[in-house]
């Protein structure tokens, strides 16, 4: 059997085994401790939902680099036009000279991404931070305003802008100081809403606290945009209700106020669309501004913000750009990995995923004191832990014990939420339903050890 289509096994007992051990120690000797991490793996190589560790040890994957492989890893006509694109030239800069993987990756985007306008444009860069400043900026330049909103739980990257945009400030301990002009409201994390609110008022109080930013922080003329995360990531996977996404929409238009959907995490058919704003533009809501990064390139450098060309065009000229933006190789990656994942309907699989993992965690849910809340949008759910389900006080000290857990079995997860009491769901859209089964029943062992039933 190929590793593609493995199960999870652990040959040396413990992990990691003694080569992954050697790694791991030269990767704390050279490498900077402030890019942690907690995982004893050490990867020789990945196909599908795989991968197998220095030892051969084989271990599914339900973080995928954190959103970056939805189309797993390794697909052998993605490595091919890979290699045919590095064999003419791995790198042609666009301020320089035209190249056809920038263009026709473009075009590609501009017809998938659903923003509003007839005419939109397409600018590569490298990273999600990347493009989510940038997409501030487009914004700014379009708008002519200096300040933006963002909101509680939010998480856009590390850079000194993207960083002070990302609500949980330990991605920005020492830091400071953070950027001029961000402002922040409450995003409707329904399942911590406040006490006794009742559910008919919950999209109001939220949609209110935008306004109190105008009140207390910034006048809506002073404001370019509004960046909302279809769901949630580091948050805790939570979803943006849709009568509230409606509601921000309607607010943006009446103050001239862009509407950025970042995608970083959620695009490229991670919740049931390619891109979680189709339910959005499904709802007549559509965002003016969308960035993606992650699995828009299988796990090459890249990223993008598209726009409708008056936004995009609006820009002053020289301050987007950057020598890598746009790279051949990597435009040569995406271009394939959407092909395949509009030839799969990888789209239709991440709702096949989502609903057997959300069968599963309603039933864990029902069994285990420890499970306060399950939720997610196709296949992007998050599971929470809590002491207790009538004080919902977070257990983060579980996760980290459920992580640690299951990796000895040979399932990797990854914790997320404000409080890290969140394990995500994350697994590549071409898990098999075998491995799905598998990940599902080491997760639950794990919470059986460590939760009581109910």
């Amino acid at each position: 059997m190929s590793l593609r289509n493995a199960l999870p096994k652990i040959i040396t007992g413990t992990v990691p085994g003694m080569k992954s051990k050697l790694l791991i120690e030269r990767r704390d000797k050279a490498a900077p401790s402030a890019v942690s991490c907690i995982y004893p793996v050490a990867i020789a190589r990945g196909e599908g939902a795989m991968i197998e560790d220095l030892d051969g040890n084989y271990f599914l994957d339900w973080i995928g680099g954190v959103g970056v492989l939805n189309v797993g890893y390794s697909q052998p006509e993605i490595v091919s036009a890979v290699k045919d694109q590095a064999e003419k030239y791995f790198h042609g800069m666009f301020n320089i000279v035209t190249h056809e993987g920038y263009v026709a990756l473009a075009e590609k985007l501009n017809q998938i991404a659903p923003v509003k306008g007839k005419q939109k444009r397409t600018f590569l860069t490298n990273s999600g931070a990347e493009a989510d400043e940038n997409a501030v900026k487009i914004a700014r330049g379009y708008t002519k305003r200096p300040n933006i909103i963002v909101f509680s739980g939010a998480f856009h990257g590390r850079t000194e802008l993207t960083m002070t945009m990302t609500s949980k400030k330990a991605y920005a301990k020492g830091m400071g100081p953070l950027a001029h002009g961000v402002f922040r409201a409450r995003f409707p994390y329904v399942y911590r809403n406040p006490e006794g609110m009742p559910e008919e008022k919950e999209i109001d109080y939220y949609v209110d606290s935008i306004y109190k930013v105008f009140e207390e922080c910034g006048a809506p003329e002073t404001i370019a945009a509004i960046v909302v995360e279809p769901v949630q990531g580091e948050g805790g996977f939570i979803p943006a209700p849709i009568e509230w996404v409606k509601a921000v929409r309607r607010l943006c238009d009446e103050t001239g106020i862009l509407l950025i959907a970042d995608e970083v995490q959620t695009g490229f058919c991670r919740t049931g669309k390619m891109f979680a704003s189709d339910y959005w533009k499904d709802a007549g809501c559509a965002p003016d501004i969308l960035t993606m990064a992650k699995s828009i390139a299988a796990g090459m450098p890249l990223s993008a913000v598209t726009a409708r060309e008056e936004i995009m065009e609006a820009v002053p000229v020289g301050t987007i750009g950057g020598t890598y933006c746009g790279n051949a190789v990597s435009c040569a990656a995406a271009l394939k990995a959407i092909e395949f994942m509009e030839q799969h309907h990888l789209d239709q699989r991440a709702v096949e995923i989502g609903n057997k993992v959300m069968s599963r965690y309603k039933k864990m849910k029902e069994k285990y004191e420890a499970v306060g809340d399950v939720r997610g949008l196709g296949s992007m759910i998050g599971i929470e832990f809590v002491k207790d389900k009538d004080s919902k006080e977070p257990d983060p000290d579980l996760v980290k014990s459920l992580i640690q857990e299951c990796v000895q079995n040979g399932l990797l997860v990854e914790s997320a939420g404000i409080y890290g009491n969140v394990i995500r769901f994350l697994a590549p859209l071409v898990i098999t339903d075998e491995q799905l089964e598998a990940g599902l029943d080491i997760l639950e062992k794990a919470v059986a050890k460590f939760s009581k039933e109910k």
